[in-house]
């Protein structure tokens, strides 16, 4: 569009150009070209209208078009896109296929403009939400009936007089609490047939809050709680039979459970004693042979015993004998030594004896010799009887004395 719009410009501009020729050349140029300028201005004069108005109209997201034709009445649906509408010819018109809500904002509160009235005369708001949407199968032929402005002129009248005649077979409470459902479903069985003859589908009827008056509200407040605290007494009620019953059952099961259990503690010592007694049948043999066993065996080891003992018995004897030859052959060998020391000492006595009586003096040397290795020289008085002069200290004057007296008795003799 924009390119034939500059070659109509660049097409004006070369004419300008050319009218400022001679006129003579000019007049000449006209009567030369006069088709060709009368074409030329046509085309913009019809290229001008259709960029100030475009025969191309755009139906949106969502939207529905629909396009009636003035000379053949014919009626045709669109969906999103462009749509051709010659002027004069054709007539577009959208229809929104969204759902729509209407909510009758005078009859919310009790105190507006236009509340609802209750059987009992009682003035009472009510939030309504209305949500709606046009039957797309039907758009083309409500189309030409259907006004501009479909939910103020179609939908708010027809919600208004089915509204108010439902509350008003209802008291306050039951609006307020007990038939809200119930108030929904009315109004919806009623709205939807009646919008549906307008091409319009009624999608929910949704009941919200509802203003009572102040007086009433107290009151149904009170009531309320009333009611309340006999909903829990009874619900309290309830529960404390329950809990008996639940107590009862529970003792009942208890009962039978300890039944059950001793029935099967019984049942089971039967079994038990059953199998005792079976068990017994082959336990008492097997202890029967356990006996005779160990009667075999205390008679193996009595006679393994008794031939422990004669083993023992004969091999002490037989150690006895031979340590009584030992013995014996130790003692004649000992005799033996005895006699060979005696043979020696007596030889040793009789050598010394020998030399003694040739050194009498000798006697005191291995006296103190004896006596301790330590002692050189023992200094003693001679005896006076000219005896031996150690005699002292071995009680050799003791040894005289008695020898005195023994020739002194052998001479009185």
């Amino acid at each position: 569009m924009k390119a034939v719009v500059q070659a109509i410009r660049e097409s004006l501009a070369q004419l300008a150009g050319q009218a400022r020729r001679p006129l003579a050349a000019t007049g000449h140029g006209l009567a030369a070209h006069r088709g060709k300028l009368l074409a030329i201005g046509l085309l913009g004069i019809g290229v001008y209208a259709a960029a100030s108005h475009s025969p191309l109209q755009t139906v949106g997201r969502g939207e529905l078009g629909v396009r009636s034709n003035a000379l053949t009445g014919s009626v045709a649906q669109f969906r999103e896109g462009s749509v051709l509408v010659l002027p004069g010819v054709h007539e577009l018109r959208r229809y929104p296929l969204r759902d729509q809500l209407y909510r009758p904002a005078a009859s919310s509160r009790a105190d507006g403009p236009a509340p609802f009235q209750s059987i009992e005369g009682l003035s009472l708001g009510v939030d309504l939400t209305i949500r709606y949407a046009l039957d797309p199968a039907r758009v083309a032929d409500m189309a030409r009936n259907l006004p501009d402005d479909i939910g103020g002129e179609v939908v708010e009248p027809v919600v208004q007089g089915v509204i108010y005649k439902t509350f008003t077979r209802y008291t306050v409470r039951e609006i307020f609490s007990s038939k809200r459902a119930e108030i929904q479903q009315a109004i919806e069985a009623e709205l939807k047939p009646r919008l549906a003859a307008d091409g319009i589908l009624l999608r929910s009827v949704q009941m919200g809050k509802v203003d009572l008056p102040a007086d009433y509200r107290a009151g149904m407040d009170k009531l309320l709680a009333e009611e309340l605290e006999t909903e829990k007494m009874r619900y309290t009620l309830e529960l404390k039979d329950k809990q008996v019953k639940q107590t009862a059952l529970e003792a009942e099961a208890e009962k039978v459970r300890r039944e059950k259990a001793a029935e099967a503690a019984g049942n089971e010592q039967v079994i038990a004693a059953r199998a005792q007694e079976e068990a017994m049948k082959h336990v008492l043999p097997f202890k029967q042979k356990q006996i005779e066993q160990r009667q075999f065996e205390a008679e193996a080891e009595k006679l393994a015993r008794i031939k422990s003992a004669e083993g023992s018995a004969q091999a002490r004897r037989i150690e006895a004998e031979g340590e009584a030859e030992s013995r014996q052959k130790l003692a004649d060998a000992e005799v033996y030594r005895l006699e060979k020391i005696g043979k020696t000492s007596s030889e040793q006595m009789a050598r010394d004896g020998a030399l003694i009586d040739k050194h009498p003096l000798l006697i005191q040397k291995t006296l103190a010799d004896k006596l301790s290795d330590k002692i050189s020289v023992i200094i003693a008085p001679p005896p006076a009887d000219g005896g031996f002069i150690g005699s002292a200290l071995i009680g050799g004057a003791r040894t005289n004395a008695q020898a005195q007296a023994a020739e002194t008795e052998g001479e009185a003799q």
